[in-house]
């Protein structure tokens, strides 16, 4: 994935935050577990959001254990797994090998070319499973693919793709909740997809890659209008999510939406003003 939808970890207690690493541990192990290291490979912190919302919200039966690994062989770390760990497993196998092919795309990287090889067959087991999300999914990133590498203008167009592939996979299953989890998806996939191009726009510059900033003209202004539009995206899905009834665990899924998905923002605009900087100097 990304890295974007993250805990800011300062603001959190040492209980919450002990709490989230056992849902991230969970994840790490059921991605090992299914697809060994090559799932493993593809662990990120933002499909454990993902675990903790929906686990809030349906409060499915939970297990959890002590485990060893090679990050912490000399003790045990709780890990908390239940049907969401599965489900988010399969759902961060299919994205990264989707990105790993986005990546040879662009920017011809041929050790994402190999990795992606290495999920080719989980993918296409994956798109079976889920059947027509899977297939919802695989469309939609094509379409994606296809419409970055036609140079396509519209930001709010390109946004909304990504949007719409983190709409389905929020939307668990059809039922009263389905409306607001696909709104939240909608908009946490714009942000997504916008404070990504936001952070490649350099190196997009370079390499002629497509990047929805690319027209605009850099300095402060550009920097501003972006940190706008992330707060109207952001604002909308957290505005969502108090919508639901989620109480277990509601203080460390508010931790990161309405901080921990900023921290990178602030570290790449505080790059990108040093940079300008030592250059007028």
């Amino acid at each position: 994935m990304f890295g974007y939808i993250i805990i800011n970890k300062a603001e959190l207690k040492f209980r919450e935050f002990d709490v989230y690493q056992s849902f991230y541990c969970g994840l790490c192990r059921r991605l090992k577990e299914k697809y060994g290291i090559r799932g493993q490979l593809s662990l990120s912190y933002d499909m454990t959001f993902l675990i903790m919302l929906l686990t809030g919200l349906y409060e499915p039966k939970t297990r959890v254990q002590q485990y060893r690994c090679l990050a912490h062989p000399l003790e045990k770390h709780k890990a908390r797994i239940n049907v969401f760990t599965e489900y988010a497993a399969d759902m961060n196998v299919l994205f990264s090998y989707y990105k790993c092919m986005d990546d040879w795309a662009d920017e011809k990287k041929y050790t994402r070319l190999a990795y992606g090889r290495l999920l080719k067959g989980f993918s296409k087991e994956l798109r079976g499973t889920y059947g027509q999300k899977g297939k919802q999914v695989d469309r939609l990133l094509r379409e994606l693919s296809k419409k970055e590498a036609s140079q396509g203008q519209s930001m709010d167009e390109m946004a909304g793709y990504f949007g719409r592939i983190m709409e389905e996979l929020f939307a668990w299953r059809q039922d009263e909740w389905e409306e607001s989890l696909r709104r939240m998806g909608f908009y946490l996939g714009k942000f997504i997809y916008l404070m990504d191009a936001y952070e490649d726009l350099e190196e997009d510059r370079k390499t002629g890659s497509y990047n929805p900033f690319a027209s605009l003209q850099e300095g402060e202004k550009l920097d501003q209008m972006v940190r706008e539009i992330l707060t109207m995206m952001m604002t909308e899905c957290s505005r969502e999510f108090e919508r639901l009834p989620i109480l277990k665990n509601a203080e460390i899924l508010r931790n990161i939406l309405y901080s921990g998905v900023w921290r990178r923002f602030e570290v790449v605009h505080g790059r990108r003003q040093e940079k300008r900087t030592g250059n007028h100097e």
